[in-house]
C-alpha cells in the first residue's frame, strides 16, 4: 500500500481514480504482476499480488512516478505525492490471503464513504464472479477461494472492525503463523549474502526516487519539465539533461524512462545514444 505525503487527498474524486486504475492495469500487463485486489481511497490505495515477475520494486517505481506526474500536472505544487516508498506485507497462504481480501475490500465500509460495499466504484469488489473480467486481474482465483458471491459478501460485511493479524519484524509485517517467519527470515538472509548483491533489487542499492530527481531537476533549472519545448536546442538540451540525471541517480531502464512523457516521443532504443551524447557533452562543459 502506499499513501499520500502527509494524508494528502492525492485520488480527491473519480477522475484521479479512473487516471490511477488505468496505469495499474498498464503497469500490471507490463511488469507482469499478478493482481488479486485492488481499492483506491481518497488519501491511500492498497493492492494484493503475486511478485510474478520478481519486479515488483520496478513495478510500484514505474506506476508510483506516472501517477505523481500526473497529479503535479493536474493540481500544480512541487515535491513528493506519495509518503514513501510503499509498505508491503509478506503473505503466508491462501487462508491468510482470504483475511487481505476482505480487510481490502472493507476499506470503502470502514471509512463509512458507503454502507453497501458494491457501492463502491474504485475497488474491485465488483469485478469477482462475473462473466467477463479485466485480463489484468485474476479474479478467477479469489473466486475460487471464496467459492460464491454469497461467501464473499458475507465475509467483507461482517466484522468490520477487525485487524489484521500481522507480526511485526525488522524486514516488514509478515501476515501468517509463527511458524512461517523461520521460512520469511531465511529467504531475507539469503538476500543478504555476498553471492546474492547483483540479484538485489536496484532500490537497494541507493538510487534515488525519480520524483526527487525530477523535482530537483525542475528547481535546479527554473521549469517544469512539461513546459520544456523540446522543438529547440535549448529544450532538447535540457531534455537530455534530464536524460543523463534519470539514468544515473534513479537506475531506470530506457524502456522506463521512454514512458516519462517528455521522451515519449523517442524510440527506447536511441535513448543510449542520445544518453552518450549528453553525457559528453556535460563532460566536456565542466572540463573546459
Amino acid at each position: 500500500m502506499n499513501r499520500g505525503i502527509n494524508g494528502e487527498l492525492i485520488f480527491p474524486d473519480d477522475k484521479h481514480k479512473a487516471v490511477f486504475l488505468e496505469l495499474l492495469a498498464e503497469k500490471a500487463r507490463l511488469y507482469r504482476m499478478r493482481l488479486f485486489t485492488y481499492c483506491i481511497m481518497d488519501n491511500h490505495y492498497h493492492l494484493l499480488l503475486e511478485n510474478t515477475s520478481g519486479r515488483m520494486a520496478d513495478f510500484f517505481r514505474n506506476l508510483n512516478t506516472h501517477y505523481a506526474l500526473y497529479y503535479r500536472k493536474k493540481n500544480g505544487g512541487k515535491g513528493y505525492v506519495f509518503q514513501s516508498r510503499y509498505v508491503s506485507t509478506l503473505i503466508q497462504n491462501d487462508a491468510y490471503l482470504k483475511l487481505a481480501i476482505i480487510y481490502v475490500l472493507q476499506n470503502p465500509l470502514r471509512a463509512g464513504m458507503v454502507k453497501n460495499h458494491h457501492k463502491f466504484l474504485w475497488s474491485s469488489m465488483n469485478q469477482y464472479f462475473e462473466k467477463q473480467n479485466p485480463e489484468w486481474l485474476d479474479a478467477q482465483f479469489v473466486n475460487d477461494l471464496f467459492g460464491s458471491r454469497l461467501q464473499l459478501d458475507e465475509a467483507v460485511g461482517r466484522e468490520l472492525g477487525k485487524k489484521l493479524p500481522t507480526i511485526k519484524t525488522f524486514f516488514g509485517p509478515v501476515l501468517g503463523e509463527e511458524s512461517f517467519l523461520a521460512k520469511a527470515l531465511e529467504r531475507y538472509e539469503r538476500r543478504q549474502e555476498a553471492d546474492a548483491v547483483k540479484k538485489r533489487r536496484r532500490d537497494d542499492f541507493g538510487f534515488e526516487p525519480v520524483e526527487k530527481i525530477i523535482q530537483e531537476f525542475e528547481q535546479s533549472r527554473g521549469v517544469r519539465i512539461d513546459e520544456i519545448d523540446i522543438g529547440n536546442i535549448q529544450g532538447k538540451n535540457l531534455r537530455g539533461e534530464l536524460l543523463v540525471n534519470l539514468r544515473d541517480a534513479t537506475g531506470l531502464k530506457y524502456r522506463e524512462i521512454i514512458e516519462i512523457p517528455i521522451f515519449s516521443n523517442l524510440h527506447y532504443l536511441s535513448l543510449a545514444h542520445l544518453y552518450r551524447n549528453h553525457c559528453q557533452r556535460l563532460k566536456a562543459k565542466y572540463t573546459k
